[in-house]
């Protein structure tokens, strides 16, 4: 891939665990992001332990060769929580423009069953009704605007356990919004739906041209084939390791990255791969995945 087009980042997930604090507790905010910077990334995105004070935060990636390039941000306008999810947005795209962030990385969190004890592949995730589905696509469209006039992009980050899990689900939603409003590609997220890299690739050559971010995640389908028979929630399967970064499981990224540089993706990828660091040593992933990125993407 083009390394003028391309930067690479990564997610403190795989230190300290946002949704389930225990995982990781034991990793500071200095340890993760020297450790992302020795690895060899530039950029990340923004967990729990981060100071959210710009002239602190700032600094302290400044000295490692670290950015912000983006943080996940809940919006709840199924749910009709229009006005409360535009007054927390507008504080959370300050905070990332003076970061120097130019992406907002959303998830559409009303109904989510991602952090509760429900069968994450049974019945039990959120389906939109034809009135939801509207407030969903005039609120991302209200969002778009917002960051526009920043100088910044919005993008829907499709998630397991929510009302915009699937293929099907996703094209619902980028038909419904205007182009203001953009795509966050999750390798992992999209293969577990679906089981295979076909129905992932498919996506990705849909809306390339929409795609304003990119989280490379890989998957382990014997753990997740272990989440769909024993009846396990999302955080379950977190746990026992269905996820874990680009080239440890079963995903062929060679395609992923031929499809970016053909289609003059211009943009971060970020590993993202929420693991157990007890069981996952957080350095040595991120070493791992930064390899694996050198030899296939060729950056």
């Amino acid at each position: 891939m083009n390394k003028e087009n391309v930067r690479l980042g990564i997610a403190p997930i795989g230190w300290t665990n946002d949704d389930m604090p225990e995982l990781g507790s034991e990793n500071t905010f200095q340890q993760t992001v020297s450790e992302m910077a020795l690895a060899g990334f530039t950029g990340c995105e923004v967990g729990s332990k981060y100071p959210r004070d710009p002239a602190v935060l700032k600094p302290m990636l400044e000295l490692r060769g670290m950015e912000i390039c983006n943080a996940w941000f809940s919006t709840f306008f199924a749910d009709g929580e229009r006005e409360k999810t535009l007054d927390e947005f507008i504080n959370h795209m300050d905070f990332l423009h003076a970061m120097g962030a130019r992406v907002i990385g959303c998830s559409e969190q009303s109904g989510s069953i991602q952090g509760q004890a429900v069968p994450v592949l049974g019945n039990g995730k959120p389906v939109f009704s034809d009135d939801q589905w509207q407030r969903v696509a005039e609120g991302y469209n209200t969002l778009g605007q917002i960051a526009e006039q920043k100088g910044m992009q919005v993008c829907l980050h499709h998630h397991m356990g929510t009302g915009i899990q699937t293929p099907q689900e996703v094209d619902r939603f980028m038909n419904l919004v205007d182009d203001r409003v953009y795509l966050l590609y999750d390798t992992g997220h999209l293969w577990y739906s679906e089981g295979n890299d076909k129905v992932m690739l498919d996506v990705l050559r849909r809306y390339l041209p929409r795609i304003n971010h990119v989280h490379l995640k890989d998957v382990r389908p014997a753990i997740i084939d272990k989440v769909r028979s024993q009846q396990l929630s999302f955080l379950d399967g977190v746990r026992m390791g269905t996820f874990t970064v680009p080239g440890d499981g079963a995903i062929d990224f060679r395609p992923v990255f031929e499809i970016l540089e053909q289609g003059g993706y211009r943009g971060w990828m970020v590993v993202e791969a929420e693991q157990d660091p007890a069981l996952a040593n957080p350095l040595e992933y991120a070493i791992k995945a930064r390899r694996y990125l050198r030899e296939t993407a060729g950056i």
